[in-house]
């Protein structure tokens, strides 16, 4: 009998091209805060740094540009375009639309969908007590599209996309520390427990208040004293 040959798949990461590799390393220490809010970007050096041609750096570029991460200004160059105050309005732009959808997810979820997110909720907590930093990055972003899908509102989740890209390096900088993947973890439940329990103004509430929270202290954790003053209270 002929032994039947099976090889692993590529991971998902080494299919992704060049330029978008190039494109995320970029915009992720944007986020981070890697460069000052209107520090000059030389595309040369950031080439060498990364290990390659100028070519993807200056696509990438263009994509941070449309993301709203960089401004190019004529004769003058390509600039960092991200302070305090835009990474907190960002935030509170994404609790208030999440928070909606959360309301209205509490009206629609059924026994199956609590079911499953009850599943969820233990991977969570698995990752949260294990340290799985990447798992738990994961299993984030997949609790809050799932919460996403239940409530239907497709429109708003499209509104949610130009800023993906600081909610995942957001979440990368939050729960690499210990106490933030705990109070993640516990205002997950919390809303968890309210869609469950078909509540929805609670389910809104607790939504807003975990985003806002979470924003606030990666907001401090980024920019330390440069965040004083941006209060912003429920």
């Amino acid at each position: 009998m002929t032994e039947t040959i099976t090889i692993e798949p590529v991971a998902p990461h080494l299919l992704r091209s060049l330029r978008e590799h190039v494109h995320e390393r970029l915009r992720r220490a944007i986020v981070a805060g890697r460069f000052q809010n209107g520090e000059r970007l030389n595309e040369r050096q950031l080439a060498e740094m990364l290990g390659v041609s100028t070519t993807p750096v200056k696509d990438a570029i263009r994509k941070l540009e449309s993301e709203g991460l960089v401004r190019t200004e004529a004769r003058r160059g390509v600039f960092v375009l991200f302070s305090a105050r835009q990474a907190l309005e960002m935030a509170l732009g994404r609790a208030a639309i999440e928070s909606v959808m959360a309301h209205i997810a509490a009206n629609r979820i059924s026994d199956a969908e609590i079911r499953d997110m009850s599943r969820l909720i233990d991977d969570m907590a698995h990752a949260t007590e294990h340290s799985a930093l990447e798992d738990l990055v994961n299993l984030n972003e997949a609790y809050h599209g799932a919460i996403h899908r239940i409530s239907g509102c497709t429109y708003l989740e499209r509104r949610l996309d130009g800023q993906r890209m600081y909610d995942h390096a957001q979440r990368i900088a939050l729960l690499g520390e210990q106490d933030e993947r705990r109070q993640g973890f516990v205002e997950h439940q919390g809303i968890f427990e309210a869609l469950a329990g078909r509540k929805p103004q609670l389910a809104e509430q607790r939504m807003r208040s975990h985003i806002v929270r979470s924003a606030k202290s990666h907001v401090r954790q980024v920019f330390g004293s440069d965040a004083e003053g941006l209060a912003y209270d429920e």
